[in-house]
């Protein structure tokens, strides 16, 4: 996990050293799929990463069940399985393009 504040440093080594050119980014919306208080936390994030790597592309992911789906033990290892099925969620979905 990287600290919020480290993210503008971290995803800069990632566009000029691996060539990143899409970020898909979980926006966690409430059960009903409305945006609450978390999610336009990430949304205002996600608008100053657009303005910062305008050569990026930022996916939109909904991320309601991955956390569920991912199991309920420790936080970390949670959290890090939620994003990789919230990844393997957003392939998927290219594929079927």
């Amino acid at each position: 996990m990287i600290p919020s504040g480290e993210l503008s440093v971290y995803l800069r080594g990632l566009v000029d050293e691996q060539g990143v050119y899409e970020v898909v980014v979980g926006v966690p919306r409430t059960l009903g799929g409305e945006v609450g208080f978390q999610a336009r936390k990430v949304l205002t994030r996600l608008d100053a990463l657009k303005t910062e790597f305008p050569g990026v592309r930022f996916v939109e992911w909904d991320e309601r069940f991955t956390t569920r789906l991912a199991g309920s033990r420790r936080r970390r290892r949670v959290d890090h399985l939620a994003a990789a099925r919230m990844l393997q969620e957003y392939l998927e979905a290219r594929e079927n393009l």
